[in-house]
């Protein structure tokens, strides 16, 4: 029987099964956590996890060789989507990042994400010798710059952020040189910090107020305790009273943060938060275990990919749940200024989840066929 052009005959001990039982792990932690943060949410954080499957089965079969053949509908289509919801999106406490469908709202930025890696993984394949020169570092930057201007005017700067690291981070695994690296340094880290002491001056002209004052929030906390800080403090204080074995999960205590509202979105950005708290040290570790461990296996699969754009999608797609976890967590702990992303494969959100399931099918893909040594 001859097989569709879109897939191939793979062998199943290519298969990596310890990934797909990482992320249903911690899929099924997210479940329970977000249920006991707002059980409204939880059957459809359930929905979200049984239709991310769905997509990661589908796409885990489709070879990735084939996809890429379609890199510039996928930038097309992440330009199209990232600009309608700053057209036709549902505003929602100041900024527009939702499309509402009638049944769900869909986030474009969370799709983008997946799309870019796609996109940029084949068009660095294909300038793979020259990724270095000028004109080819001036096409990435345009190419880059283009979906990351529409993010931030949504405006959602964690995701610009984030999206912009993980950009990097692609063309950093293609072969970009460590003296272009050092350059770029030099005159990043001068530039942000000039940055960031005009950006905490007032009636400063690049920030929205809300921004600045969560930057303000978090150099100067005991100032802003009852305004910007008030939410990480009361989520570094939830994360500390978890102690060792934590609460228990939907526990109806009066003094945790689900119960007293101390945070206004338990079930998204702050989701650490409740895991700490109910789930203590131990179960904090765990789920910063099996991230970090989901990260690694895909960095395993990208080492062994049978050429640049298969290690790229798995590093990026790698890299950019390292990202996201980093900075949820971080946010939460009180290490770095309050924004939002959420925590991928357990903060609510149907389409991080069903984008970051889509994201692991093309990884699976990318390891089902690997590198041949002679």
């Amino acid at each position: 029987m001859k097989l569709p052009k879109f897939t191939k005959p793979y062998r199943l001990r290519d298969y990596n099964f310890t990934l797909v039982t990482l992320v249903f792990i911690l899929s099924v932690i997210g479940i329970l956590v977000v249920g006991s943060a707002k059980q409204v949410y939880q059957s459809r954080q359930v929905l979200g996890v049984m239709i991310g499957i769905v997509f990661m089965m589908i796409v885990t079969f489709i070879d990735y060789v084939w996809l890429l053949d379609f890199y510039w509908f996928f930038y097309g289509f992440s330009i199209f989507i990232l600009g309608l919801v700053l057209v036709a999106g549902k505003k929602v406490g100041g900024a527009t990042r939702w499309i509402d469908l009638g049944f769900t709202t869909f986030q474009p930025s969370e799709m983008a994400k997946i799309l870019l890696i796609l996109f940029f993984a084949k068009f660095l394949m294909e300038h793979e010798r020259d990724v270095n020169d000028r004109s080819t570092l001036c096409k990435y930057a345009i190419l880059a710059g283009l979906p990351l201007a529409l993010i931030i005017m949504e405006p959602n700067l964690s995701t610009t952020i984030c999206t912009a690291v993980v950009i990097c981070f692609l063309i950093y695994i293609a072969g970009l040189s460590y003296r272009f690296i050092g350059t770029v340094l030099i005159i990043l880290i001068p530039t942000a910090i000039i940055f960031l002491s005009i950006v905490v001056q007032p009636n400063q002209p690049f920030l929205k107020d809300y921004q600045q004052e969560r930057i303000l929030s978090f150099l100067e906390p005991d100032k802003y305790a009852d305004d910007g800080a008030y939410q990480q403090n009361n989520s570094v204080m939830a994360i500390g009273s978890g102690q060792l074995s934590g609460k228990g999960l939907n526990n109806n205590t009066t003094t945790s943060v689900k119960n007293g509202n101390f945070i206004l979105e338990p079930q998204t950005d702050f989701i650490f938060a409740i895991i700490g708290e109910e789930l203590g040290f131990i179960g904090s570790c765990v789920v910063i275990a099996l991230l970090l461990l989901i990260v690694l296996q895909c960095i395993l699969i990208g080492i062994r990919a049978k050429d640049l754009a298969g290690r790229i999608i798995c590093c990026g797609v790698g890299g950019l749940i390292g990202v996201q976890s980093f900075i949820n967590i971080g946010v939460a702990t009180g290490l770095i200024p309050n924004t939002g992303v959420p925590l991928p494969f357990v903060s609510y959100g149907m389409t991080s989840l069903v984008s970051l399931y889509i994201g692991i099918g093309i990884v699976l893909n990318v390891g089902l066929q690997p590198k041949k040594y002679k």
